[in-house]
């Protein structure tokens, strides 16, 4: 698959990827279930910014790729 998340797009999902599995680790014990839904929501948003792929965009034909 061709990159289609740019530069500002990736590093905001990083960011927010990040605090998305901060917020999980921390809620830990208290409500597993959120705290799992949270870490995997966040750990999506890193990979796809971290690759520079997003699946989804792909379905909906974004492409936010500074050419």
């Amino acid at each position: 698959m061709e990159r289609n998340v740019g530069r500002t797009d990736r590093k905001a999902r990083i960011a927010a990827g990040s605090a998305f599995v901060g917020a999980g680790l921390l809620a830990g014990p208290k409500a597993p279930a959120k705290s799992a839904a949270a870490a995997g929501v966040g750990s999506v948003m890193i990979a796809t910014g971290a690759t520079g792929r997003c699946p989804a965009y792909k379905l909906a034909g974004i492409d936010t790729l500074e050419r």
